[in-house]
């Protein structure tokens, strides 16, 4: 029985690793994120943000510390034990530097907040307050002009993707951002392609839907044998995972890892010569952040997509718009301390 069950979580584990890639690009594979196990927790602690400027511990703003602003946007928090107690996602603020002539974007400030599809509760309720102190929030989900997400929507089992991400959610115990994220605020602004632009923009790029999840099995294939050379093995963790009395937390553990990894793995979707998943889709959004900032009324605005898009965003910001990052909030998405 053992062994089955060690066979079954072996393949499934493998294939975890191209899902949690998929799971922090965006709303086209809302939850894609696997692990396993047991009941709902207790009600989740308060998210915990922790905030940091720009700048050195001097205090003095220099571009050498600008220039690492924008190239994390999921992390890792550990204890003084070296004891992992967090996965934590960034939000990024944009601004224009001093003096850099007029125009909205020189007055305006744009946040990039970075998202993982499937979080605790409280990461959730964090978010929602913290959206409803921007002029307008820019979000994504391909789904055609004028859809409205209404509370707490969730996704159906009669999809076979569906059902996936919703059996996922159960068993890690966690909350899916659909249910949660209150998209029915008026200063909601979607910013993604219809259906029929992506699938458009597939055609014109020669790309499909197997294609671009080979590509990221393939990066998740040389992540594992990274792993094995030095001795490591995601399948062995999970596996014990299973059989602890502590099994979400266990497991969220080892997908954490792995998930805190894909941004390297997602470079490769960024870019011109990137691909409708990330670059294609983020022309999109910058294209509709450009027509709020023209508008000259919106002084804070915010890009809420899955991590994996922001590093592609924090390049176009820079080089299309301008701006340049002047400070990072880190927030709690998964709470993997201990009960005490």
């Amino acid at each position: 029985m053992r062994r089955r069950c060690a066979r079954c979580w072996q393949s499934w584990s493998f294939a975890a690793r191209g899902l949690a890639a998929a799971a922090a690009t965006s709303g086209l594979v809302w939850g894609l994120l696997a692990a396993a196990s047991g009941a709902r927790p207790p009600a989740p602690a308060a998210a915990e943000p922790v905030t940091a400027p720009a700048s050195e511990a001097d205090g003095s703003t220099r571009r050498a510390s600008d220039e690492k602003l924008g190239t994390d946007w999921v992390r890792l928090r550990y204890d003084d034990a070296q004891r992992i107690t967090g996965l934590e996602t960034a939000i990024v603020r944009y601004a224009a530097p001093a003096g850099s002539g007029g125009g909205s974007e020189s007055t305006a400030t744009v946040d990039l907040v970075g998202a993982v599809h499937v979080g605790d509760a409280a990461y959730y309720a964090e978010l929602n307050r913290r959206f409803v102190e921007y002029d307008a929030l820019l979000y994504e989900l391909v789904a055609p002009e004028g859809t409205v997400v209404p509370r707490g929507r969730g996704t159906s089992n009669a999809h076979p993707l569906g059902a996936l991400q919703n059996g996922m959610k159960s068993l890690l115990a966690l909350e899916h951002q659909l249910e949660q994220v209150d998209y029915t605020k008026k200063n909601f602004i979607h910013a993604d392609m219809s259906p029929d632009e992506f699938l458009q923009s597939m055609r014109d790029r020669d790309e499909g839907f197997l294609q671009m999840y080979m590509k990221l099995l393939g990066h998740a294939i040389a992540q594992q044998s990274e792993m094995a050379a030095k001795g490591e093995s995601a399948d062995v963790e999970i596996f014990a995972a299973l059989l602890a009395p502590d099994r979400p937390r266990r497991l969220k553990i080892a997908l954490a890892k792995q998930l805190a990894e894909t941004e390297s793995l997602l470079v490769s979707f960024g870019g011109e010569e990137g691909s409708v998943l990330i670059s294609e889709r983020n022309k999109t959004a910058l294209g509709v952040l450009r027509e709020q900032l023209a508008a000259g009324r919106k002084k804070r605005l915010g890009l809420f997509y899955g991590a994996g898009h922001l590093a592609d965003m924090d390049k176009r910001l820079r080089t299309d718009f301008g701006l340049e990052p002047v400070s990072i909030t880190w927030l709690t998405a998964w709470n993997l301390a201990r009960d005490p």
